[in-house]
């Protein structure tokens, strides 16, 4: 019974996306050709949200809905790995012409060909988590 919530926020978070066009591979290839300004403003809203939540959460000390503390850590900043990880995203972004946080609101829609992302995306992270021991961090 507690997942159901999530799973109906899951879905909200879906058709939200669906009907702010961010799900669209028109807008996306608009923000890639610099076409439009819209995609822009969906991420950088989202990056200002995140920063004013984190900000709150800090301040106020909040806790989860459990009751417990909230620990946000920073991770290391690796250059090399961040620049692969970068180059890996932004190649599957644009092959796959959706984000991977979307995937399940297109296949939501009916586009089943986009289960082939899915699968490249879970390829991938068993791929990371088989060699994770074997990159540098």
């Amino acid at each position: 019974m507690k997942l159901l919530r999530f799973f109906l926020i899951g879905v909200y978070f879906g058709i939200v996306l669906v009907k702010g066009e961010v799900i669209s591979w028109f807008r996306i290839q608009e923000m890639f050709h610099f076409q439009s300004f819209y995609m822009y403003g969906v991420i950088g809203s989202a990056v200002l949200v995140g920063a004013l939540s984190v900000a709150l959460i800090k301040r106020f000390q909040m806790t989860s809905i459990d009751g417990e503390a909230v620990k946000l850590a920073g991770k290391p900043f690796n250059r090399a790995g961040n620049l692969a990880g970068g180059i890996i995203f932004g190649l599957g972004w644009a092959l796959a012409g959706a984000c991977p946080g979307p995937l399940y609101a297109l296949l939501g829609v009916g586009y089943w060909t986009i289960l082939l992302a899915i699968a490249g995306a879970l390829l991938g992270v068993i791929s990371y988590g088989y060699l994770k021991p074997r990159l540098p961090h």
